[in-house]
């Protein structure tokens, strides 16, 4: 695989919590999730990202949802002895891996990133939201409030006990944390790779081009192709600095961490 990656952080002083792995046949990316409350780790969110993305990459040959479940159990036992990985918060991930194996494209989707695959069936978007469709109360609350309120912080610590609450459960959402079981419940599928024109990868930071508006995804797909990932990050990033109060379009972080990749030649 070829494959253009383009990362940012949302803000220059904080680290990136996405993280990507390339190996010969196979392209991973992770968005670690934002850590609003104690965690139980020494380690932090881009630790873990950047451990997990390794570690899928490394066990490739067991498939996307073998090497998923590998990963985070060798992650789990890289910091079990010196943090608590039964905490609620302790740090999580949503994944996505696009893999060729001989003349099969596969993908795995965990949690709230995209893989947009365009082949000769059209082009078909994948991406997991069902941790959107938790905390409803607690969202909408926050939501509704201005950027600059007050209370906006106090609200996102709400919202974010109540995700954790739904995170791994039946009837919740997924993302990859200490346990390989959650692997099972990953959006997966295969498309022969003759069939298959290009692909994008993007964590939700990114793929803002699409929920603000700026572009379909068609358009995000030309413009990778055209100007590359840089570009579609640059634009992203635009948009964000000309909201600066969230009016336009409201989000819980001005600027979000954002990565973007561009798969061809599978």
């Amino acid at each position: 695989m070829q494959v253009a990656i383009a990362a940012e952080p949302g803000s220059p002083s904080r680290a990136n919590e996405d993280s990507t792995a390339t190996g010969p046949d196979i392209f991973v990316l992770l968005d670690g999730a934002t850590a609003r409350t104690e965690t139980g780790c020494i380690h932090g969110v881009s630790w873990f990202a950047g451990h997990l993305a390794e570690g899928i990459k490394d066990h490739a040959p067991l498939g996307p949802a073998g090497a998923l479940a590998a990963a985070i159990s060798r992650t789990a036992d890289l910091h079990r002895d010196t943090c608590d990985l039964s905490h609620p918060g302790t740090p999580s991930a949503a994944v996505a891996i696009v893999q060729v194996t001989g003349r099969t494209m596969r993908y795995l989707v965990l949690g709230d990133v995209t893989v947009v695959i365009d082949s000769a069936d059209g082009i078909q978007v994948v991406s997991d939201q069902r941790v959107s469709q938790t905390a409803a109360a607690e969202r909408a609350a926050a939501d509704a409030m201005h950027a600059s309120d007050p209370e906006k912080a106090a609200a996102l610590v709400r919202m974010k006990h109540a995700e954790l609450a739904a995170r791994n459960v039946p009837g919740g959402f997924w993302v990859a944390t200490t346990d390989p079981a959650a692997a099972e419940h990953a959006l997966t599928g295969e498309i022969p790779v003759p069939e298959v024109r290009q692909v994008a990868v993007l964590s939700d930071g990114a793929a803002r081009a699409v929920e603000f508006g700026l572009y379909d995804w068609p358009d995000v797909l030309d413009l990778l192709r055209d100007a590359g990932p840089d570009a579609l990050i640059r634009q992203v990033r635009g948009a964000e600095a000309s909201d600066p109060d969230a009016t336009r379009w409201p989000r819980n972080k001005i600027s979000d961490d954002a990565t973007a990749a561009y798969v061809t030649a599978l």
